[in-house]
């Protein structure tokens, strides 16, 4: 038991470093005058995530224990969040979207394979004491959605001197900064985790997931792998752009002074909320309907995330905004999680892994990278760079793109019956 809290609160932090911004940093680079640089932000993490957990992972396995990599790893990206924080503060209405974004990339670059690294640690720590991770490790890691929440609802909630909550100032980035300082401190109280043998370290270009692309030649695999970037392509497009859009609001007189306009991260985080209960509904999904019925009901869920967005408000319509959140849960897990039991389940055990990491290159990486790239030339062109500030109409663009994909997916993907 003292193990399982120990890890939980691992989860808790881990996920809490992520939570202090991920959802909250459009607002403030939107009011720091670097609306039009949205995507870039968030498609990065997209970016180092092609190289840096896969090299990472090398690292941890082959000369350093994991535990350790994880707190350098954090070291650093925390050293560097709080850069970001600092500057900000210091600058004040003069920030440098290259200075600023400089040391934000380290930070990012740092921190995404802290995620896969925290996993490994936690599986070593729990097969040391003979548990078995699949059915222990899950419990353990829904704290890590609850330190998500946490964090989203203190940056919500807490204001500066000046009146300012921190999901719109520099504050934000001094929360996950500090917070991704105690990590590294506190990881290392991790039982260790010793380097494998040589025969079993993954080269680079299996740990990240290159060499899974072979299955490319089944057409079953090579159409889902497809499908799996095209709708990862959904998956920063809220992180990045949710908070601004719902803050926006508090411009507009008739919303100047509706709750949900000033609090746009407690909106928000009723969508890790649902994420966090609709895990639990998948093994049903999975085994009574298959793989491409959970696919297409996670596509659909997106028509509706982006479509809700699109007709809501935060006065009257806030039960829009509401429900947008509620079917983000189905949206995420359906396809993240149900996917990923996919590729383990159609995969020989020798190319698992490979095709777990081409998984998360075509999805979190490419996917994720090209899709806020996209989106944000559309939010641009409607939002930031016309008069009239149409966030409707790139919801309704991001809604009709993710129902043709789904369309596409029904006709394309055929899946046997077992």
């Amino acid at each position: 038991m003292q193990l399982k809290i120990k890890l939980a609160l691992l989860n808790f932090l881990e996920f809490a470093v992520w939570g202090a911004y991920l959802t909250s940093m459009g607002s403030f680079l939107a009011k720091s005058g670097m609306g039009e640089q949205i995507w870039l932000f968030y498609a990065s993490q997209g970016f180092v995530s092609i190289l840096m957990p896969a090299l990472m992972g090398i690292i941890a396995d082959k000369w350093i224990q994991a535990q350790r990599v994880l707190s350098i790893c954090h070291f650093i990206a925390g050293a560097a969040m709080l850069a970001c924080g600092i500057y900000a503060m210091q600058s004040g209405a003069t920030i440098q979207f290259g200075v600023f974004y400089a040391f934000y990339l380290i930070s990012v670059a740092f921190f995404m394979p802290t995620i896969p690294l925290s996993y490994s640690v936690a599986y070593n720590a729990l097969e040391r004491e003979g548990k078995d991770p699949v059915k222990d490790f899950p419990p353990v890691r829904a704290f890590g959605t609850v330190g998500f929440i946490c964090s989203m609802l203190f940056v919500n909630f807490v204001k500066n001197s000046d009146g300012i909550q921190f999901q719109h100032s520099y504050e934000q980035f001094l929360v996950s900064g500090v917070l991704s300082i105690i990590l590294c401190l506190y990881v290392l109280t991790m039982p260790q985790c010793p380097c494998k043998p040589k025969e079993e370290i993954q080269s680079f270009f299996e740990a990240s997931g290159l060499s899974a692309f072979k299955l490319f030649k089944q057409r079953k695999m090579a159409i889902f792998f497809i499908f799996s970037m095209l709708l990862g392509a959904s998956l920063q497009v809220t992180n990045g752009y949710a908070n601004t859009f719902i803050t926006h609001f508090a411009d507009i007189e008739q919303y100047a002074d509706t709750w949900g306009a000033h609090n746009a991260n407690a909106l928000i985080s009723i969508s890790q909320i649902s994420e966090t209960l609709c895990i639990l509904l998948i093994p049903f999904f999975m085994k009574r309907f298959g793989i491409k019925i959970v696919m297409l009901i996670s596509m659909f869920a997106w028509v509706f995330r982006f479509g809700f967005f699109g007709l809501g408000n935060p006065g009257d319509g806030v039960w829009l905004f509401v429900l947008s959140c509620i079917v983000y849960g189905v949206a995420f897990d359906f396809f993240n999680v149900s996917g990923s039991l996919y590729v383990n389940e159609n995969t020989n055990k020798d190319i698992r892994s490979s095709a777990q990491g081409l998984l998360i290159l075509m999805t979190n990486g490419l996917g994720s990278s090209i899709g806020t790239w996209v989106a944000g030339m559309v939010i641009n062109h409607y939002v930031y760079q016309s008069n009239a500030n149409d966030w409707s109409t790139a919801w309704y663009i991001f809604a009709t793109y993710s129902f043709v994909v789904a369309v596409m997916f029904a006709i394309l993907f055929k899946e046997k019956k077992n």
